[in-house]
């Protein structure tokens, strides 16, 4: 699998082609997303796990905001049609390299003709593969983010579907690196997810608030990059009035008005009209991200 940088012979004009044989469940191109349109309702987008992403991009020496793939629950399967790096980070997927098991949080040398094939997530949800080099694919409003199912209009594609390819530019190789293992993620079937108090807390009885912060949460199936929706009710929620549409950021939390709670994540539209019971801190949407249907989920309140 090593190879000697000096075998390679570099021509750095030279794209490398991945080229997608299998598409997975949900295979994306993502970056850090799109800031400061969202007066205009478009989501911020970009990698649901950013800390994966930052670290995939530091193994093959890109710059962390650099785009990379974001596969959710179950991997691709790719070809790369040239030399360069990679790595992987997040989720574990078993990944294998021409039917060879490879490890996570490490820089691994390709070749050309190799297929590297992922499986169903075991631990954790989203796995993230960063290649060396400049990626040559689509930029809209100064981001290469895959656009949401909500703005097919834009004719930019919301995930890879097989056939497809990507271009990137390979740089020159660097030493292989691997990640610490005190600043890996560590992943389990249950989480406590840190939250503030949202916009509209003050509308939810004491009762309501006590259950929300004492129950334990189940992942929905239904959840995706939008929003992670919950399977348990708030036992005798009422919604108090119509709530005006107003503003939420990535970790909004929502109280439908059959009183299932909804953590909004980065494709998420920009408004909403549910009220607001808390908000995940920045530091915890990670952890969210990286929560499968079936996952548990409780919610511990850190400031009012």
């Amino acid at each position: 699998m090593r190879q000697t940088f000096s075998k390679w012979r570099l021509r750095m004009s030279d794209p490398v082609l991945v080229h997608i044989k299998k598409s997975g469940v949900h295979t994306s191109i993502q970056d850090n997303g799109r800031l400061g349109v969202q007066d205009q309702g478009i989501p911020i987008g970009g990698a649901l796990d950013k800390s994966a992403m930052h670290l995939a991009n530091e193994l093959v020496g890109n710059a962390k905001d650099c785009p990379v793939l974001e596969m959710a629950l179950a991997g691709p399967t790719l070809e790369f049609e040239g030399i360069c790096q990679i790595a992987i980070t997040g989720a574990n997927m078993s990944p294998t390299i021409n039917g060879n098991l490879v490890d996570n949080f490490r820089t691994l040398n390709v070749k050309k003709g190799d297929v590297l094939s992922f499986g169903q997530a075991i631990e954790g949800c989203r796995a993230y593969l960063s290649i060396g080099g400049e990626w040559k694919t689509p930029v809209w409003l100064n981001s290469q983010s895959a656009v949401p199912d909500i703005m097919k209009s834009s004719n930019l594609p919301s995930q890879l579907q097989e056939g497809d390819s990507i271009s990137v530019i390979r740089k020159t190789p660097q030493e292989p690196k691997v990640t610490a293992v005190s600043k890996r993620p560590a992943f389990s079937s249950t989480y406590v997810v840190r939250v503030v108090t949202g916009p509209e807390f003050g509308l939810f009885t004491l009762d309501i608030i006590e259950e929300f912060f004492e129950k334990m949460f189940t992942i929905g199936p239904e959840s995706n990059r939008m929003g992670y929706r919950l399977k348990e009710s708030l036992k005798g929620y009422e919604a108090k009035r119509e709530e005006l549409s107003s503003g939420i950021v990535n970790g909004t939390i929502q109280i439908t008005n059959a009183g299932k709670p909804i953590i909004l994540m980065a494709d998420a539209q920009t408004t909403g009209g549910y009220p607001r019971i808390a908000n995940v801190i920045s530091d915890d949407i990670d952890l969210v991200a990286q929560m499968k249907p079936g996952d548990e989920i409780k919610f511990m309140l850190v400031s009012y």
